[in-house]
């Protein structure tokens, strides 16, 4: 997916317009604190922020314009004045490679790091301090803050404070909650809000993946978070087989998750539980259409399961057998939906 404004000035994601113009108006700290839900575009937000910053339209035009030098630079992802830190893992997804991140032989032998290590945010620190290459200051971008470990994030601390000249520092995470009390205090915060419904839905559906309906169920089963649900489609999980999925696992049937890795089959059947929780109680499910999840459960089953998920969960990089570990959560959730003995469908909807 491309991360900054197109040629002609549009933006990558329609939802980023409004934020985008308050933030251009508004702030002028030299660090800001981007914090938005996952999926939802905080990485593309922050590249198009740093590109309307170092865009070199005329004054009174609007940015980023997309069609400068500059703006032309950050598309191509050669901008000298703009430095985009990620952990290697999402170097690598992105393709946005450091300029000596450079693949070796033992790339394939070992998992790419999902933290910003120190040495790279000294490098970064050294980058700050050389002068500007095309005179409309610098930009250094850190996606996503949480990746930061507590050396690195130590050592960051007075360039953020002060950064040199006209450097700007651009932090993203998902919740400020999850930084270091000392990386907060000296970032100004900007909170992304999560796109509405309707156009998350007409936007994924314009990616070719989905009809608008479909589109609708994909977007709920990630929690509203359109880039989520994108890269659902793209792993070739469509709103048919999502909402076939609960009554598979009701089943014991398996087979629907064969080949998904192991984090997303957790976060897969935990969301049914938690439908089926909220359904067994007389609620409403939040991730899956009305009467996909089974509603006469028996919560104490329930409780198990969520608890079973939830210690997986926590050793989810543990190397599993996935064909095997996949089987046991299906047969325990099996168990979990089944009906509670002597509890009909009408005891679901007393209060």
């Amino acid at each position: 997916m491309n991360l900054s404004a197109d040629a002609g000035g549009a933006l990558p994601l329609p939802w980023l317009a409004a934020p985008l113009r308050e933030v251009l108006a508004t702030q002028r700290g030299h660090a800001l604190l981007v914090h938005g839900a996952a999926g939802s575009g905080a990485l593309a937000f922050a590249v198009t922020l740093a590109q309307a910053w170092l865009c070199e339209a005329a004054d009174g035009a609007a940015r980023p314009c997309g069609g400068c030098g500059s703006c032309h630079l950050v598309r191509a992802r050669l901008h000298p004045d703009l430095l985009v830190l990620l952990p290697e893992s999402l170097r690598r997804a992105h393709d946005w490679p450091l300029v000596d991140d450079k693949a070796d032989a033992d790339d394939a032998k070992r998992k790419p790091s999902r933290q910003i290590r120190i040495v790279e945010v000294r490098a970064l620190i050294d980058w700050t301090t050389r002068t500007p290459a095309r005179g409309r200051g610098k930009v250094a971008l850190l996606h996503p803050a949480e990746a930061l470990n507590v050396q690195s994030a130590n050592a960051l601390l007075k360039t953020l404070e002060e950064p040199p000249g006209s450097t700007r520092l651009l932090l993203t995470c998902a919740d400020p909650a999850w930084l270091l009390p000392t990386v907060r205090s000296r970032c100004q915060r900007v909170r992304l809000p999560d796109p509405e419904a309707a156009q998350a839905a007409a936007w994924l559906a314009g990616q070719g993946v989905a009809d608008a309906a479909a589109a609708r169920i994909l977007i709920q089963a990630c929690n509203g978070r359109p880039l989520d649900a994108l890269a659902l489609a793209q792993q070739g999980v469509d709103a048919a087989a999502w909402t076939a999925l609960p009554r598979a696992v009701e089943r014991g049937s398996a087979t629907a998750l064969a080949g998904w890795p192991i984090p997303q089959v957790l976060d897969a059947l935990r969301k049914i539980c938690h439908d089926a929780m909220a359904r067994s109680v007389g609620g409403e499910g939040r991730y899956f259409p009305p009467d996909a999840v089974p509603a006469r459960a028996c919560m104490a089953a329930l409780a198990d399961w969520s608890r079973e998920l939830d210690r997986v969960a926590r050793h989810a990089e543990h190397p599993w057998n996935e064909g095997l570990l996949i089987e046991s959560l299906v047969q325990s959730g099996r168990t979990a939906l089944a009906p509670e003995p002597g509890r009909g469908r009408m005891d679901t909807l007393r209060p």
